[in-house]
């Protein structure tokens, strides 16, 4: 069943702040974190009538969030195309951002953290995937999700009781 307007405009208004914080945690900054979250939301628009509503609306759209975030890191070396804007793509307002040394001091110490450790705790935690979702996603056994996002949460809090206590 392809997805209609308003679905689309539901699905926006619904998950587009998860999606920006996921891309804002993977991207590292505002500019390219909102830049991706449009891309993200224009190839869903293209992509409609692949809709299935039977699977998590979350889980599809983190999907394709995650895939135009590897084709930015892909093409890093190369400038990024610009693209016409489409009238079929609402305007996403991005969340305002936490206190910016809270922000920097996470940003720092997720990037510390390996991509597999970074990818698992960044869909389960802000991307607010089910373990069995991110573990689809990322093609792995559950197992596999539920450790890595033990290990990153522990090493996320070594870092940060760390920073805070010095």
């Amino acid at each position: 069943m392809a997805l209609s307007a308003e679905q689309f405009h539901r699905l926006v208004d619904h998950h587009g702040p998860t999606l920006y914080r996921v891309a804002f945690r993977l991207m590292g900054n505002r500019h390219d974190a909102e830049d991706v979250v449009q891309d993200a939301f224009r190839s869903v628009w293209d992509s409609r009538d692949r809709f299935d509503a039977e699977k998590g609306e979350r889980a599809w759209l983190i999907a394709i969030l995650r895939r135009r975030i590897v084709d930015r890191w892909r093409k890093k070396k190369q400038p990024m195309p610009l693209s016409d804007h489409d009238e079929n793509t609402p305007e996403l307002e991005a969340p305002t951002e936490p206190d910016q040394s809270l922000s920097d001091e996470m940003q720092t110490a997720l990037a510390s953290l390996s991509k597999d450790l970074r990818e698992a705790i960044l869909l389960v935690v802000v991307g607010e995937l089910t373990h069995q979702e991110a573990a689809d996603l990322l093609k792995v056994p559950l197992g596999t999700i539920l450790s890595r996002v033990s290990r990153a949460r522990k090493k996320l809090h070594q870092q940060l009781s760390t920073k805070s206590s010095s």
